[in-house]
């Protein structure tokens, strides 16, 4: 479901000073299919330029989520990790052993949770669903 997103772009539009560390970095932030942590996207990023420090990344990565154009994510890893800012709502079914993310879009669930905050009184303006799981073969692997 990741579409590329050029970051880049982005921070032109946004007005953000483009430096080549913060190039790089944004270059892999866009080519990242997964939603890394810090520290693996550091270590994608110095594999292109080893002067990057992790302080930098860092920096670069909560000016990113600043201006709008990152979503931090805390998947119960104690991890915070991050991913473009994505134009079209998506939701998170998060692997709870291996830590995998799955995006998904369910519109009946979407009308589900219009509907209930209609019921108590409100209007969804915005939502964030993270669902928590565990492979099915894996449940009946445990009880035999």
């Amino acid at each position: 479901m990741h579409q590329a997103i050029d970051i880049e772009a982005l921070c032109a539009k946004r007005g953000l000073r483009i430096t080549e560390q913060r190039r790089v970095i944004a270059r892999v932030l866009s080519e990242s299919q997964d939603h890394p942590d810090v520290e693996r996207l550091h270590e994608r990023a110095a594999a292109r330029d080893p002067r990057i420090s992790i302080a930098t990344v860092y920096r670069t990565v909560r000016l990113f989520e600043e201006a709008g154009i990152l979503d931090r994510h805390d998947f119960g890893d104690g991890r915070a990790r991050y991913e473009t800012s994505p134009e079209a709502h998506h939701d998170h079914l998060i692997d709870v052993e291996t830590g995998n993310v799955i995006e998904f879009v369910d519109p009946e669930l979407e009308a589900l949770q219009r509907q209930i905050a209609e019921r108590l009184g409100y209007r969804l303006v915005d939502h964030r669903m993270e669902l928590y799981g565990v492979k099915l073969d894996r449940d009946r692997d445990r009880e035999v």
